[in-house]
């Protein structure tokens, strides 16, 4: 008796009107999340420097950071032999000449920088093709040289901002496409398993959570946003949190929502039996 009292209650089943009104509920947040990151996904492509628009500050900053860190790194490179031995120790002798070398170098990084960054910004100029040549050749390290003049101080700053700019541009890509393909997913599951509806609300709210945090960020910290979608520890944690989503998905797909169902059965016992528990779909 106890054991069939305890199935007869432990999931109430939703109304066809219920169910439907979830589905659409469902349908729409995944339409609605793929449109989005999917519009910022292609203005990548069809307007490039809507990027280096939207991330000015971000990407000046870190191009500094680049630039700074490249003079602090910086070494001659020695040929192997006696003649690289015999380097290697002058420059140890010329230690200070050298470190007076590179608070020159970066004296004149600061007197050239506002006039580099006007014209890499600048979409017709020429120096925006040469830069990007360099990148793609994999040469535009060479450009950090001690006793370098104005025209070589302009291009090292040129390549750093043009460097993160384009490394800003990919991440972006790469964060957008798997956010509209985690929403693409949660519609594809809903109108392949409408009968996982309950199941389907727990990637759902995850991703719609995401949505609202990044819509939050784009309007009012944009330079946090960039942080978490450039390259850091952040991005990762982002990224495992939409792989969660994935997991939950392929669970309710491949595995009638077993996982997810002993999960959200976990969380629903915290109620004292208040809310009606879930089945494997």
């Amino acid at each position: 008796m106890e054991g069939e009292e305890g199935l007869s209650t432990a999931a109430a089943p939703l109304s066809p009107a219920q169910a439907a009104v979830r589905l659409w509920i469902l349908r729409i947040t995944g339409v609605a999340g793929a449109a989005l990151f999917g519009f910022f996904f292609v203005l990548t492509f069809s307007t490039p420097q809507w990027v280096e628009r939207f991330g000015v500050d971000f990407i000046e900053t870190h191009a500094r950071e680049k630039v700074e860190s490249s003079i602090e790194r910086w070494k001659p490179v020695w040929r192997e032999g006696v003649a690289g031995r015999v380097a290697e120790a002058l420059y140890r002798e010329k230690q200070a000449e050298i470190e007076q070398l590179k608070q020159q170098f970066k004296n004149g990084i600061r007197e050239t920088w506002a006039t580099a960054l006007a014209e890499i910004r600048d979409l017709d100029c020429e120096c925006r093709e040469k830069i990007l040549d360099l990148l793609e050749t994999g040469t535009a390290g060479h450009l950090l040289s001690l006793e370098a003049g104005s025209e070589r101080l302009t291009a090292f700053i040129q390549s750093s901002y043009m460097e993160v700019a384009t490394e800003l541009k990919r991440d972006i890509r790469i964060f957008t496409a798997t956010n509209a393909g985690a929403f693409i997913l949660l519609l594809l599951v809903s109108l392949l398993k409408p009968q996982a509806v309950r199941h389907l609300f727990v990637p759902g709210l995850l991703l719609v959570v995401a949505t609202v945090v990044c819509t939050y960020g784009y309007i009012f910290e944009q330079n946090w946003l960039l942080t978490v979608i450039y390259g850091s520890y952040l991005g990762y944690a982002y990224a495992a949190y939409l792989g969660v989503v994935f997991l939950f998905l392929c669970d309710i797909v491949l595995n009638r929502g077993r996982v997810t169902t002993r999960l959200a059965n976990g969380v629903l016992d915290t109620f004292g039996g208040a809310v009606a528990s879930l089945t494997p779909c």
